[in-house]
């Protein structure tokens, strides 16, 4: 049985992101795992040594409260996601999920995530966390990483789950985004569903080329594809689209450039899950 990997810290996007997840298992006929870390605290007033700066009796019986006061901390963070856990077993079985497994596990989510794709078939994770800025349109800050790292295909789960009838495959022709085309030709998550496969940037003979073989190796899977060429900044095009052409799913290649190319000019990928309103399903 085909298996999803949904990661979950009980933000305010965590319906969504069991909504995402239930739809996806009922295209996949697949069982859902839910993952909730408890992540290593780093904060320095935990880890500070005032003891030179106390007497030795004060210092010891101080000690003993901080060690008290991590302790409460770490039961009732344990708590919480036990909680939250429960809430996403719930939730997906009330959506139909029939098939339900929690897990909560200490460390690092993007160390998790990659050691337990391997056992699933797609991964779901929320575009925003619990702390997340909202206003400013801050991405969760595992969310990066766990699309670098991921092997398989992950789904950002917008903030509000819709319908979803028609998608908008960004095609590049790169590799991702030929991982992408491979996934919907042989996986039926997306079968059915309306298609633009849109192709951004500079536009020559040989990028046409390419776009209408793309388009039909889709269109002889069965779906019904729109190919279109647009010139112009990739970010611009595919946002406009997304909006123009009531686009309910976004799916592209993500991260193709190094990191300090990144970190110079930015990235495609980092806008548009920042940017578009709509769930991205990406492919590295």
């Amino acid at each position: 049985m085909k298996q999803i990997l949904t990661c979950t810290d009980g933000s305010v996007y965590a319906p969504s992101v069991y909504d995402h997840t239930a739809w996806a298992a009922r295209r996949l006929d697949a069982g859902v795992r839910v993952l909730h870390m408890l992540e290593r605290r780093t904060g320095q007033a935990d880890t500070a040594d005032f003891s030179g700066n106390l007497g030795p009796d004060t210092g010891k019986e101080l000690l003993n409260e901080f060690v008290q006061l991590e302790e409460t901390r770490n039961r009732l963070a344990r708590e919480r996601g036990k909680v939250i856990l429960d809430a996403a077993r719930r939730h997906l079985l009330n959506a139909g999920v029939t098939q339900v497994t929690v897990e909560q596990q200490h460390g690092e989510l993007v160390e998790s995530v990659t050691r337990m794709e391997s056992a699933a078939d797609l991964v779901v994770v929320g575009k925003r966390g619990e702390a997340a800025d909202f206003a400013k349109l801050h991405l969760g800050s595992n969310l990066e990483r766990v699309i670098r790292a991921s092997v398989r295909p992950v789904l950002v789960a917008s903030r509000k789950f819709e319908p979803v009838a028609r998608i908008l495959v960004a095609y590049d022709g790169g590799p991702s985004v030929e991982k992408a085309l491979r996934f919907a030709v042989d996986q039926p998550l997306l079968k059915g569903l309306s298609c633009l496969l849109l192709r951004a940037g500079k536009i020559d003979d040989k990028a046409k080329w390419y776009l209408e073989e793309a388009a039909a190796k889709l269109r002889e899977a069965g779906y019904g594809v729109t190919a279109r060429a647009t010139p112009g900044d990739p970010e611009s095009v595919i946002s406009a689209a997304v909006k123009e052409e009531s686009v309910d799913l976004l799916v592209m290649g993500a991260y193709g450039h190094s990191r300090i190319r990144h970190l110079m000019i930015g990235s495609t990928t980092t806008a548009m899950v920042r940017t578009c309103k709509v769930p991205v399903l990406m492919f590295r």
